[in-house]
C-alpha cells in the first residue's frame, strides 16, 4: 500500500502547478479532477443521467457535455450541485482506490479539490495544502475560466474557507505567484514524502507522520 498524500485548496489556488511539478519529478499522480472529467465523458450510463437531468443548455454541438456550462450552471443551484456531486462521487473515489492499487512507489499525490467539503481527509496518510489569498485565487479564476467576478466570488463562498482548510492541513504551500520558492517548496517536500512512505512501509503505522508539520511561505 502506498503511503498517500492528498493535495487540496480553493479554485485558483495553484493545485495544477504543484502537482505538475511533482509530475515532472516523476512522482504519481491521482487527479480526482481528470477522473470526473473521463467519467462525464466515457461513463455512458452517467453521461445520459446529466444530460436528461440539465437537458440542452449545458449540450455541445456534437452531442458531447460542456464541462464548463455544467459547473456554471450547476454553481448557481445548489440542489442541482449536490445531486451532481453524488452521482459523480462515489464512482471517483472508487476509481480512486483502483489507481491506488496498481501503484508500486513508496508514496503518491491525490489530487483533492473538495477534501474537507466531501470529508475525505481521514482516507489520506498526509495533507497538503496550497494556500492563496482570495484576491488571487478570484484573479486567476476570472482569467482562467473567463467569468465575472461575481461567478467566481460565488465559486470560492461555496467552498471550505482558508482557516478550515489550514486547521486541518499537515502541510502548507502559501502560493502568492512566487514560482520559483513554490518550486524549492516541491523539491523539498518530495524527499520529505519519500522519507514518510519509507518510514510507513517499516513500521506499518499510518500515524508515523503526525509529528513533522511544515508551512512555506
Amino acid at each position: 500500500m502506498t503511503y498517500i498524500v492528498a493535495l487540496t485548496g480553493g479554485i485558483g489556488s495553484g493545485k495544477t502547478t504543484v502537482s505538475n511539478s511533482f509530475k515532472k519529478l516523476g512522482i504519481n499522480i491521482i487527479d480526482t479532477d481528470i477522473i470526473a472529467k473521463n467519467i462525464i465523458k466515457y461513463n455512458f450510463q452517467v453521461s445520459e443521467s446529466i444530460k436528461k437531468k440539465f437537458g440542452n443548455k449545458i449540450i455541445n454541438i456534437n452531442n458531447s457535455i460542456n464541462r464548463f456550462l455544467l459547473r456554471k450552471y450547476i454553481f448557481n443551484n445548489k440542489n442541482h450541485r449536490l445531486w451532481l456531486e453524488n452521482l459523480l462521487y462515489p464512482k471517483i473515489f472508487q476509481e480512486t482506490k483502483n489507481e491506488i492499487k496498481l501503484i508500486k512507489s513508496t508514496w503518491c499525490l491525490w489530487v483533492v479539490p473538495l477534501l474537507f467539503e466531501k470529508k475525505l481527509e481521514k482516507k489520506a496518510n498526509r495533507i497538503l495544502l496550497v494556500d492563496s489569498p482570495i484576491k488571487y485565487q478570484i484573479k486567476r479564476v476570472v482569467e482562467r475560466d473567463k467569468i465575472s467576478l461575481q461567478e467566481a466570488k460565488k465559486i470560492i463562498s461555496l467552498q471550505a474557507t482558508r482557516r478550515e482548510r489550514r486547521s486541518m492541513s499537515d502541510d502548507i504551500i502559501f502560493n502568492k505567484n512566487k514560482i520559483k520558492k513554490t518550486y524549492q517548496c516541491i523539491y523539498y517536500l518530495n524527499y520529505f514524502y519519500s522519507y514518510l512512505g519509507y518510514k510507513y512501509h517499516q513500521n506499518k503505522t499510518k500515524n508515523i507522520n503526525k509529528n513533522y508539520l511544515t508551512k512555506f511561505y
